[in-house]
């Protein structure tokens, strides 16, 4: 079985921020779940390079806008491998594979019949590079994203036909009903859909050339929309030299994206892809906002959080596990550095760190470091199904809710060491055969919970489960009563303390 993940290509008009860092993480928890289920994974990122965005920022900063494409690009790509990300290739849209492959698609969707020569006017925003409806525009005549008063543009563009695909749209969404998750996106995309769909700008005229040349009208360059949505077909023809993916990985399994790309990838992408004669992908995964005092975070407006600051000072994994545990994946939320610490102290330091040194240290104390073999483990109970319900809420892409049902089982084995106080059993000599299944009762759900964590925590899910004797991070190994762990070394503090923030 295949499994394909994708995160929106990044606009290379700034550099990488925690917005960035967050769609990244995401996708890798997903692409790392389903290899350890021994699926055939391909997880692709990238950037997006053309249109005024580029530029306008280019020319501002008095270079070309491939000098400042090849700039930023190098910035994002270094971004994955710092959040330990594990994608498997990273497009750029200004790679001559790439531009062949919109050319060739796009001229099929010319060919059979859904594109035309008009004239847009209307209002359109620079920053997002989106032509906006009447009901997209706030008072003022601005952008509802980057709230700047919006230009009024009147030009001789080539039209994609979108209003051709009304019924055939209308029909995914009622046979597909998952086909956009969660609930709350799939409703605002059906809503634009029901609205009544227009055609829309497939080229730019003279006045941009920074893009991909449309074949039948050298002197248009293709919208960076169509141009950028391609990316997750066309990376698949040259992402492994030698070797066309197409047919292994295609329709992609998940593309994620953010809500203020929704339209593009919900209506317009499946739209382009029926136009192609393409299948569409299975799901399109809308995440909302990471706000900082309301706003939504954006290069543009100045409110950002670095994510490299905090890899620098706390490490990668806890900022894998904020960003998914902090806001439910899907929703808007507040982020914050303060929030940040607060999550690390009381969650990774104190549930789960504490929890890691306490239970091996007693281990080695009362038992020299071996695991007793029992009968029967208690806990059985509050760990029966738990494999099954994290799957099945990283098939709905709830990846938020998959991490709550595991960190009730953390939260529930420190309860059990309060219970149990197995340094009171150690005290009588009746009660060893209790001491040897709380003991071994701990370490089985720790090794149990760290082989669900590892999606999200892979660098403390290896080290922990290492330190156990139990390194198999594999879906079959995450059934509680499996491990077999038989020897034990102290755990040294997986998540230490850390002063406060400093000034």
């Amino acid at each position: 079985m295949s499994f394909t993940v994708t995160t929106p290509i990044y606009y290379v008009n700034g550099a990488p921020h925690l917005g960035h860092a967050y769609t990244t993480i995401a996708a890798d928890v997903l692409a790392r779940h389903h290899r350890r289920c021994g699926e055939d994974v391909f997880f692709l990122t990238g950037t997006d390079e053309h249109g005024e965005p580029v530029a306008l920022a280019a020319e501002k900063q008095g270079m070309t806008p491939q000098a400042l494409a090849d700039q930023n690009a190098e910035r994002f790509k270094a971004l994955a491998p710092q959040l330990d990300a594990s994608n498997d290739f990273f497009i750029r849209t200004t790679d001559e594979q790439h531009k062949l492959g919109v050319q060739q698609v796009l001229q099929t969707v010319k060919d059979n019949g859904f594109v035309e020569l008009g004239r847009y006017e209307g209002w359109y925003c620079p920053r997002c590079a989106d032509f906006k409806s009447e009901n997209e525009v706030e008072d003022g005549d601005r952008c509802p994203i980057h709230h700047i008063v919006l230009t009024r543009e009147s030009e001789e563009n080539w039209f994609f036909k979108l209003s051709a695909f009304q019924e055939r749209l209308e029909a995914l969404y009622a046979e597909q009903p998952d086909f956009v998750l969660p609930v709350q996106r799939r409703n605002e995309a059906l809503a634009f859909i029901q609205g009544g769909l227009q055609d829309v700008s497939l080229s730019r005229g003279a006045k941009l050339q920074w893009g991909v040349q449309v074949p039948w009208d050298p002197e248009h360059v293709f919208y960076v929309w169509f141009d950028a949505l391609l990316n997750y077909y066309t990376a698949l023809a040259y992402a492994k030299p030698g070797e066309d993916l197409t047919e292994r990985f295609w329709p992609a399994t998940f593309h994620i994206v953010g809500k203020d790309i929704l339209k593009f990838h919900c209506v317009f992408w499946p739209a382009i892809l029926m136009a192609a004669g393409l299948p569409v992908p299975q799901h399109v995964l809308v995440h909302g906002y990471l706000l900082m005092n309301d706003e939504k975070m954006s290069k543009s407006l100045g409110n950002v959080l670095d994510p490299f600051t905090i890899i620098e000072r706390f490490g990668v994994d806890p900022l894998r596990f904020y960003l998914l545990r902090d806001v439910q994946f899907g929703g808007d939320g507040e982020v914050s550095a303060e929030a940040f610490e607060q999550r690390y102290e009381s969650e990774l330091a104190n549930d789960l760190g504490n929890l890691a040194s306490r239970v091996s240290a007693m281990v080695v104390k009362y038992r020299d470091g071996a695991v007793p073999a029992v009968g029967a483990f208690d806990l059985t109970e509050d760990f029966d199904g738990l494999a099954d319900a994290v799957a099945a809420h990283l098939d709905r892409g709830e990846l938020t809710q998959a991490l709550e049902a595991i960190w009730v089982r953390v939260r529930r084995l420190n309860r059990y060491v309060e219970e149990q106080a197995p340094w009171k059993l150690a005290k009588d000599e009746a009660l060893q055969e209790q001491l040897d299944v709380a003991l071994a009762t701990l370490i089985e759900g720790l090794r149990t919970v760290m082989v669900l964590l590892a999606p999200y925590l892979p660098a403390t899910s290896a080290t922990l489960l290492e330190a156990l004797g139990a390194p198999d991070d594999s879906w079959a190994a995450a059934a509680f009563g499996t491990g077999g762990v038989t020897q034990v070394a102290k755990v040294a503090p997986l998540f230490p303390k850390h002063d406060a923030t400093p000034a």
